[in-house]
């Protein structure tokens, strides 16, 4: 089987993990075409790429290039809806980054435009599925090794960053719910067996950076989700954490409860000093999730060439939208959120 020939767009610090994924460690895959508006991360392209790989500052030469297969796309959140119906009216399969947009109008859209295409493929990259020890964790649920889950506790949290760079771009991120819990809100679905949301409830503070009180954001954050099968999730998220970067998943179910994540372990190393006893922690999102990004673009690939179904749907994605924006009004109401 040949190589899917694919453009990847957006070449910042995830766009460049994706690229060279797909450059080294996926073989049914190359990339013939890099979208950049940036010049930087244009010439990055020409330097680590393949010399076969070309290079544009115009999304519009990648549509209309007919030997482009599909496209990666890891662009600005604003940019989603808009970037995968211009690629699917070009008959190109997709892969873009989460979320899949900051309404639910474009969420369904985009599943509207992919509705009428039922031969493209359309993921976003929910990349925590694709992680082997979350993935473990759900084949275990399903095999009712705990019995049945009725609640999550997950959290997303970062290591703070006393320059505060994200800040510039959290003004269009959709705020810390869309930007960092999205993932814990798809996780919960997930393991709930995907139920509906019923109402939420969410509030935050500001510990660290206060320029974020102007786009009404805030660096911690907690929300809980009430679900029409009586089930529940909390979630919890942080751009402070001083110790570095900490995903943590529990799974409490009728016979028993899942821990993912849990310590931060950056490896297997424990040290015992005149200090105390520790180990060392993950640096970053990048570094906890380095193999699952490869295994979901894999996955991605795999499907496309062989026409088999997605691990998840659009609709996923438009849910995990939903919630998000459900907590996110919360937050800025501080009422009630009613789905």
């Amino acid at each position: 089987m040949n190589p899917l020939n694919i453009a990847i767009v957006g070449l910042g610090r995830l766009g460049k993990r994706h690229a060279l994924n797909l450059q080294h460690r996926i073989p049914n895959a190359q990339i013939t075409l890099a979208c950049s508006p940036i010049k930087e991360e244009r010439d990055w392209a020409q330097t680590h790429l393949s010399e076969h790989v070309r290079c544009t500052d115009n999304y519009d030469d990648v549509l209309n290039d007919d030997s482009i297969q599909a496209i990666v796309l890891v662009t600005p959140t604003t940019l989603h809806a808009s970037q995968i119906i211009a690629a699917i009216a070009t008959g190109k399969h997709v892969f873009c980054e989460k979320p899949l947009a900051l309404n639910l109008d474009d969420c369904f859209k985009v599943e509207q435009a992919a509705a009428a295409r039922p031969d493209l493929k359309v993921m976003i990259g929910f990349v925590r599925r694709f992680d082997p020890s979350y993935y473990d964790a759900w084949q275990a649920i399903q095999n009712n090794a705990i019995g049945e889950p009725f609640f999550i506790r997950s959290q997303t949290c970062d290591q703070l960053d006393p320059t505060g760079a994200f800040v510039k771009f959290a003004a269009t991120s959709g705020g810390i719910f869309m930007d960092c819990s999205v993932h814990d809100i798809d996780l919960a679905r997930w393991f709930l067996g995907n139920p509906q949301p019923v109402r939420a409830y969410a509030t935050g503070v500001i510990s660290h950076h206060p320029e974020l009180a102007a786009i009404g954001d805030v660096d911690n954050g907690t929300a809980t989700v009430e679900f029409d099968n009586g089930s529940m999730a909390q979630f919890y998220t942080s751009r402070t954490f001083a110790h570095g970067h900490d995903t943590h998943t529990e799974i409490i179910a009728s016979h028993g409860n899942l821990h993912i994540g849990l310590g931060a372990h950056n490896n297997r190393v424990q040290y015992a000093t005149a200090q105390g006893i520790g180990h060392t922690t993950t640096p970053d999102f990048f570094e906890r999730f380095k193999e699952a990004f490869f295994l979901e673009l894999d996955n991605f690939v795999h499907c496309v060439q062989h026409d088999l179904p997605l691990r998840l749907s659009l609709s996923d994605a438009t849910q995990a939208a939903r919630i998000g924006l459900g907590i996110t009004t919360s937050l800025h109401t501080q009422a009630v959120f009613h789905f």
